[in-house]
C-alpha cells in the first residue's frame, strides 16, 4: 500500500509549476513590452472604432515610456527608442490632467503645427484639409431610443492618411475654434466623431509624447449591444464577424 509521495509524483509537480511560471512570466513580459489590450468604451471614434471593439495595442511602435510599462512606475523620464508618431496615427494616450486614464484618438496635429477648424473643416498650417461628402448613415447610438442622420466626410492628410469622420451637428461646439499651436514634444488629438469627441479641441489639451501609451494596430475582437465577453451563450446575435481582426487606419 502506497501511503506518500514518491520522488516522479514531486518531480513532475516541481516541473508543472517551473512551465506554468515561464509561461506567466512570458505573457506578463509580452504585455510589458510589446502589445496592450484595449476596450472601445465610447463612440468618439466612430466610424473607424466602435463601441466593444478591443484592441490590440503595439508599445514598440514609438518606443518605450514610464507609461508603456505596467503600473507606470517612475524609472525614467521622456521616451527611450523614440520614433516620432505620424499625422494620421491611431493612438492610446494617457490623459496629461490624469495619467491614470487612457484616451485613445487619432494624431491630427505633430509638433510645431498650428489648427484649427472653421465650419467643421479641419486646417493644418492655414490650408484646409482635403475632404469629401460621402453617403449619410443613420446614427442611434447617441441618442438612445432616436435615430439622428450623420453627414459623413472622407478627410484625407497632407501625407495621404484617409479616413472618415462623422458630422452629427451642423453647428456643433467644436466646428470653429481659435488657432492650436501645438508645443515642442506634444501632439495634438481629435476623435473621428467631431461631435462626439472630447479631445485636444477642449480639456484633453496637447499630449506630451511621453504620455503616449503605443499605437493601435488590429481589432482582435468585437461585441455590440453592450454584451460583456464572458456571455458566450450571447456571442451568435452580438458578435461583429466583420471587424474581427480588422487592421486599423
Amino acid at each position: 500500500m502506497r501511503t506518500g509521495v514518491d520522488a516522479k509524483d514531486t518531480v513532475s509537480l516541481k516541473e508543472a509549476v517551473g512551465v506554468c511560471a515561464f509561461f506567466l512570466l512570458l505573457f506578463f513580459t509580452f504585455r510589458a513590452f510589446a502589445f496592450q489590450q484595449f476596450h472601445i468604451p465610447s463612440g468618439s471614434m466612430k466610424p473607424t472604432l466602435l463601441v466593444g471593439d478591443v484592441l490590440a495595442v503595439a508599445k514598440f511602435t514609438y518606443g518605450y515610456s514610464r507609461y508603456s510599462l505596467p503600473f507606470s512606475p517612475p524609472l525614467f523620464s521622456g521616451r527611450i527608442l523614440a520614433a516620432a508618431p505620424a499625422r494620421g496615427d491611431i493612438v492610446v494616450f494617457r490623459l496629461p490632467q490624469n495619467p491614470s486614464e487612457d484616451l485613445i484618438k487619432r494624431v491630427i496635429g505633430l509638433p510645431g503645427d498650428r489648427v484649427q477648424m472653421i465650419g467643421g473643416a479641419l486646417h493644418l498650417n492655414g490650408e484646409p484639409v482635403k475632404r469629401e461628402r460621402i453617403d449619410d448613415v443613420v446614427d442611434t447610438d447617441e441618442v438612445p431610443g432616436r435615430a439622428m442622420v450623420a453627414k459623413r466626410w472622407r478627410e484625407t492628410l497632407p501625407n495621404g492618411v484617409s479616413y472618415i469622420t462623422l458630422d452629427l451637428d451642423a453647428d456643433g461646439d467644436f466646428d470653429d475654434t481659435e488657432v492650436f499651436v501645438v508645443p515642442a514634444g506634444h501632439y495634438f488629438m481629435m476623435g473621428d466623431n467631431r461631435d462626439g469627441s472630447t479631445d485636444s479641441r477642449s480639456e484633453v489639451g496637447y499630449v506630451p509624447f511621453e504620455n503616449i501609451v503605443g499605437q493601435a494596430k488590429i481589432i482582435y475582437f468585437s461585441m455590440g449591444d453592450g454584451i460583456p465577453a464572458w456571455q458566450v451563450w450571447k456571442w451568435p446575435a452580438a458578435l461583429r464577424f466583420n471587424r474581427l481582426f480588422m487592421t486599423i487606419r
